[in-house]
């Protein structure tokens, strides 16, 4: 059952993962232009379980991974077992839910102005160089 445990730390570093490719995503964007293809949508799903209490896949899978080890799961999501105990001692609660939300989307709309203002100093600067040649 050894197994089965460390399967789920990993699906729980795997959500770790993800949620700060949610939060910090854009920043691969910056790099890698094809990532804006895969950071939008998951930033909508990140949200998504912020506003309307969605429950992750990623959060059953590990329970299910735990109690088949024969250790405890436990309930509520990812965020309200590992997070919220670091950040929010009192608990998760609807009204805390809805800021989380909102600063997910508040940082990524940040985070692509400035991945958008950065394109287009490249593009421009890149067009300059063709022209002076």
């Amino acid at each position: 059952m050894k197994g089965l445990s460390i399967a789920a730390d990993a699906v729980v570093l795997l959500h770790l993962a993800f949620i700060l490719f949610v939060l910090f995503g854009a920043w691969c964007v910056l790099r890698w232009k094809w990532m804006a293809w895969l950071h939008p949508p998951a930033v909508l799903w990140g949200a998504g379980v912020e506003f309307f209490g969605w429950i992750c896949p990623l959060t059953p899978l590990e329970q299910r991974l735990r109690e088949t080890a024969g250790q405890q799961g436990y309930s509520g999501g990812f965020v309200e077992h590992y997070v919220v105990p670091v950040m929010y001692p009192v608990g998760l609660t609807p009204t805390i839910q809805l800021w989380l939300g909102i600063f997910v989307v508040a940082l990524n709309i940040a985070l692509y102005s400035f991945v958008l203002v950065r394109w287009r100093r490249r593009r421009r600067h890149a067009v300059g160089r063709r022209i002076a040649r």
